[in-house]
């Protein structure tokens, strides 16, 4: 997993961190919106950019760049992609550079170049190794340290993060989606450790027995447990695998730290995919999951038959989802393994709900599946 990630996952859903970690008046945030730009002629990407939502040309926009690993073409992209997009956007607002580092000793400074830009006050470069012990009142730079606290003293430093967060926030699902973030980085540090060995090192059992989350149980932000111990749990992993999914972990991964099979994780993060989708697309979409993963369900003259029945028909998904629906009525076993696959996930809470697949996981390795072609190939396999 990429450990800019998860800064821009924490940046994304508590963008009052950024500011703080900055310097700057954590309210100033609610003037901003978190997002990425696409430089369409060169195909790049901008992806930690802070936007002003109003009008006001004082307030300079934020190109925030994480880089844990030696780079010594990083400056050359940074300012390289900050002026084409300008030259594209031509943005009212003043530009401003943030490059996060864990330590000096990754940097490389490229002076040669960059000298005027890098010693300006438009670019700011944070070490978190050299931050102040004093930045560690303030709550988002506490949290942002726990990626580079070393693993020997990075439970106690969580769990003084999850204090200090129920100190200072009054909201219960922001609490709750704090304490849930600082969870998964110490899943990331420690990959050894078991789910349930991590809430015991973090005292989250305790915790999830104390008012504020039984207020949080009533006000229906744990309605599987509500629902008996065993949904309560698969509801759980359930919000685990939409979040790691959003980290950059890969199957593999995920399953070896839910302690889930390979083939449960591959069907969540497929219907995870499909959701984006619309009902005739997920209807053509399950119906190739079934052709190529459950290829025993078919016979024979079935495929045959199935195959006879699209090759007339267009290329549009109304068509073709209608088309196989009405076939697959005739065959009891195929439409209910169907609908099994179009069953849709739990609910879940509001911040993994934000935390979406990624375009490289979804729509690069789905989009270019749901057509006619697609259906034939899966048919003839």
């Amino acid at each position: 997993m990429k450990t800019d990630t998860i800064f821009y996952s924490l940046f994304q859903e508590f963008p009052s961190f950024f500011f703080e970690l900055i310097d700057r008046p954590p309210d100033e945030a609610a003037a901003y919106e978190f997002t990425s730009r696409e430089i369409k002629q060169l195909a790049f990407r901008i992806d930690g950019l802070f936007l002003p939502t109003t009008e006001a040309p004082e307030k300079p926009f934020y190109l925030a760049e994480v880089q844990f690993q030696p780079d010594p073409d990083l400056y050359y992209r940074i300012f390289g992609e900050l002026f084409l997009y300008l030259r594209q956007y031509k943005p009212l607002n003043p530009w401003r550079v943030v490059v996060i580092y864990p330590s000096r000793r990754i940097e490389h400074e490229q002076m040669l170049q960059f000298q005027e830009l890098l010693t300006s006050q438009r670019v700011q470069r944070i070490y978190l190794d050299e931050l102040p012990e004093a930045a560690d009142r303030s709550l988002g730079v506490k949290v942002v340290k726990l990626v580079i606290e070393p693993a020997e003293t990075v439970a106690e430093q969580a769990r003084q993060s999850i204090a200090m967060a129920r100190q200072q926030l009054s909201d219960p699902t922001v609490i709750r989606d704090l304490i849930s973030l600082i969870e998964t980085i110490i899943v990331y540090k420690l990959p050894q450790k078991s789910r349930e060995e991590i809430a015991a090192m973090l005292n989250l059992s305790e915790l999830r027995q104390t008012r504020f989350y039984q207020e949080v149980k009533q006000e229906g932000l744990e309605e599987g447990l509500e629902q008996g111990l065993e949904q309560g749990e698969q509801q759980a992993k359930l919000e685990a695998i939409r979040r790691m999914i959003a980290f950059g972990m890969n199957l593999e991964t995920i399953a070896q730290l839910l302690d889930l099979s390979p083939e449960f994780v591959r069907q969540t993060i497929h219907k995870i995919q499909r959701e984006s989708m619309s009902l005739p697309e997920q209807k053509i979409d399950s119906l190739i999951e079934l052709l190529t993963q459950q290829r025993s369900l078919f016979s024979a003259a079935q495929l045959t038959e199935l195959a006879q029945l699209i090759e007339p028909l267009s290329d549009d998904s109304d068509v073709l989802s209608e088309a196989i629906s009405s076939w697959a009525e005739n065959y009891p076993a195929i439409q209910e393994a169907q609908s099994k696959l179009l069953e849709p996930l739990p609910p879940i809470a509001k911040a993994s709900e934000t935390a979406a697949v990624s375009p490289e996981s979804s729509e690069s390795q789905m989009g270019d599946r749901l057509n006619k072609q697609a259906l034939k190939n899966a048919i003839l396999l």
